[in-house]
């Protein structure tokens, strides 16, 4: 008689079953060498410093392998708590000079117990241990994630006389670009697009910061320049010196054509109009580093049709594999591709030709898009 294996079993060959057919489908796709050379490259962007990056780039092939191998190695020691470390280290000397062996001696019988596989054990350990510490680590990532978003609008916002489309999307679980949209009053509305410098957990918590600054503030200030001023002030006081934000923060009018805009670092916003695409005049320094730094106002009118597009540095500095930037050439390329089109339109040109250019890179930066577009029939 057959017994059938438990669920437990069931689900995890049926797992194993997908992940081989996965990773065939990936070497069938990219080739066993692409394969494993990402894997290398990115175990030594993680391990090892730039300066012993390009050292083994200029050794020979036979002396890379070796001293990329013990480096590596070295690496990973260097990054385990102390206990893990001696029990790496452990298991790395009984790999190499054989097990211990366990003898039991009594006046009945004798055992002799050897112990071949304790390095597997020791490996096995050190893994399960690193393993829960990631997954714990990205149990509070996602839970970060969810906080993240719920802070950010749900949907693009219905301001009449405009269509609106927003988009953000992190490199990582959580990002630093930060898209939000805020009602002052009956007469106005306001959107930010900010940047905080660097990416993943310190990078979100700044922006977590900037957005509830951005949210306390907006309605106490008739001026953007003051607004400005006053973010800034408590960004310095509050946050790190190597840790700043850009921002481009828009107050809109339903009834008016006139954004007025405050721009703290970024790139200008481009204007679409009539098929042309033209950048809005550069603004004042980031946020964050200089206490008590100047800060000015723009405006900009649109008319029925015109689109503004602001986007984050993620557009234009998104890196396909050999390193080589989107830039702004592709961006006007991509927003003309659409023009004519709605601003979802618009924005999905762009994003479609951002994923275009990076192929399977990973994404190196949060990419973040606001457009709006002037409809005065509505």
């Amino acid at each position: 008689m057959t017994t059938s294996p438990p669920r437990a079993s069931l689900g995890l060959f049926k797992t194993l079953g997908q992940d081989v057919r996965t990773v065939f489908a990936d070497f069938q796709q990219r080739g066993i060498k692409r394969v494993v050379g990402d894997s290398v490259a990115s175990l030594e962007s993680f391990y090892l410093a730039e300066e012993d990056r390009k050292r083994l780039a200029g050794m020979r092939p036979v002396r890379r392998f070796l001293v990329r191998s013990w480096w590596l190695l070295r690496g990973l020691l260097l990054k385990l708590t102390p206990a893990r470390r001696v029990m790496l280290a452990a298991a790395l000397w009984f790999l190499i000079v054989g097990g211990p062996r366990l003898r039991i001696d009594s006046s009945r019988f004798n055992v002799d117990i050897r112990l071949p596989y304790l390095s597997s054990v020791l490996l096995l350990g050190v893994l399960m241990l690193e393993l829960k510490d990631k997954l714990v680590a990205r149990d509070e990532l996602e839970a970060g994630r969810r906080v993240q978003l719920a802070l950010m609008p749900e949907e693009s916002p219905a301001i009449p006389g405009w269509d609106v489309w927003l988009y953000t999307r992190p490199a990582n679980d959580v990002g630093g670009d930060l898209v939000d949209h805020l009602q002052i009053d009956d007469r106005h509305h306001a959107i930010a697009l900010g940047d905080v410098a660097g990416k993943a957990l310190p990078a979100a918590l700044l922006s977590v910061k900037l957005q509830a600054t951005l949210r306390a503030l907006a309605p106490r200030f008739d001026g953007l320049a003051e607004l400005g001023g006053a973010v800034n002030n408590i960004l310095h006081r509050d946050g790190l010196p190597t840790r700043f934000a850009s921002l481009v923060y828009l107050l809109i009018e339903p009834d008016s054509g006139r954004i007025r805009v405050l721009n703290a670092g970024h790139m200008p916003p481009l204007l679409v109009r009539g098929g042309s695409i033209s950048t809005m005049e550069r603004g004042s320094m980031v946020l964050g580093i200089v206490h008590d730094a100047p800060f000015s106002e723009q405006a900009i009118d649109l008319t029925d049709g015109d689109v503004l597009v602001v986007y984050s540095d993620g557009v234009t500095e998104a890196m396909n594999e050999q390193g080589d930037f989107f830039g702004d050439e592709r961006l006007y390329s991509s927003v003309s591709a659409a023009a004519g089109e709605g601003p979802a339109q618009i924005g999905g040109s762009i994003l479609t030709a951002v994923k275009g250019f990076i192929g399977d890179a990973v994404p190196s930066d949060d990419l973040s898009l606001v457009l709006l577009k002037r409809n005065g029939s509505r």
